[in-house]
């Protein structure tokens, strides 16, 4: 079934980003998936759509995306729940059970969230390393678990 058929029932959330190039990764991710984009500022760069398209290509005019101006704003609009990719979460990303209006968060790519947003969260869900590996890019493990994610729910939609 073509994207363009469906709803996607999960979103994607990047939380104070760092690097432009990951926004625009993101962009091009969510565009690909037809999945709603949220942006929570403020960012760790300016915003210069120029920068996007580097990274995000010709995708950035396809994606459904919305730039929140804070944390509080951004949860003042969301009524699903957040589930917050980190290393410090409790589940594997394979044991958790996504529901229809779940966002996938990503923090900061430099410090990840406050600990007032941690608390705040739904739940936190982690990738499994190797070794002494200890994370994966945001956009990376967003892939990944967006994946997990619409599979688990693609009966749903």
């Amino acid at each position: 079934m073509n994207v363009e058929d469906k709803k996607m029932p999960v979103s994607l959330t990047l939380y104070q980003s760092d690097i432009p190039q990951n926004v625009g990764a993101a962009m091009r991710l969510c565009a690909c998936l037809g999945i709603k984009l949220n942006l929570i500022e403020p960012f760790g760069f300016l915003w210069k759509e120029r920068e996007f398209k580097r990274s995000a290509m010709d995708y950035i005019d396809l994606v459904d995306y919305e730039r929140h101006m804070s944390w509080g704003k951004f949860r003042e609009n969301h009524n699903g729940r957040i589930i917050l990719m980190t290393t410090k979460g409790a589940v594997p990303y394979t044991d958790f059970e996504f529901q229809p209006g779940d966002t996938l968060m990503a923090g900061r790519e430099s410090a990840g969230v406050p600990g007032d947003v941690h608390d705040a969260v739904d739940a936190g869900i982690y990738i499994p390393m190797h070794g002494q590996a200890r994370s994966m890019n945001v956009i990376n493990a967003s892939s990944m678990i967006m994946g997990e994610a619409l599979r688990q729910l693609d009966s749903t939609v």
